[in-house]
């Protein structure tokens, strides 16, 4: 079972050089704000990523992402991986409750209040499968193919990290 903490007491953790803190969101997330205190190992290369890092036995591991739902996935998948001698714990409500307690983040107030890449593929493509959807209930019923075609972009997308989309996204101008 995960083990979940408050920032208040996880805050006290790194302070004392008893913990480490691992940031599970993926890189456009990180960039745009993060825990000064924070490592970005994303969701998405979890496993990869955290084999990679040399943490010693004695220090405890703290995820962390947005509001902690992502932190306690990446909790469950590393304690999966039944490798990992360390106390692996969630920070409960991710960087949001650490920003509400008053703790520093870097980046935040100070950059722009832009949407993820992450959450704009997911805009666009429920926006479109439902469009479709809805269109092809109208007697246009090739467009439930199209939402297919969307709906398994979005399934080779998850499976490999690769996302034309977001590649996309990532060069126009809002996003830079």
């Amino acid at each position: 079972m995960t083990q979940a903490i408050n920032v208040t007491d996880a805050v006290k953790l790194i302070k004392n050089g008893d913990a480490i803190l691992i940031d599970v969101r993926e890189p456009d997330e990180f960039k745009a704000e993060h825990i000064a205190y924070a490592m970005s190992v994303p969701m998405s290369s979890l496993e990869g990523g955290f084999e990679t890092l040399d943490i010693p036995p004695s220090k405890t591991i703290l995820f962390q992402c947005l509001k902690g739902t992502r932190g306690q996935m990446a909790c469950e998948r590393i304690q999966g991986l039944g490798a990992c001698q360390n106390q692996i714990v969630n920070i409960e409500g991710g960087i949001e409750s650490w920003k509400e307690h008053g703790f520093p983040v870097i980046g935040g107030a100070s950059s722009s209040p832009n949407i993820s890449i992450f959450r704009q593929v997911q805009i666009i493509a429920g926006a479109l499968i439902a469009l479709l959807v809805l269109i092809g209930f109208t007697g246009t019923t090739i467009t439930f193919v199209f939402a297919g075609i969307i709906g398994g972009a979005l399934f080779f997308a998850g499976l490999t990290g690769w996302c034309g989309l977001a590649i996309v996204l990532a060069k126009m101008p809002w996003n830079k």
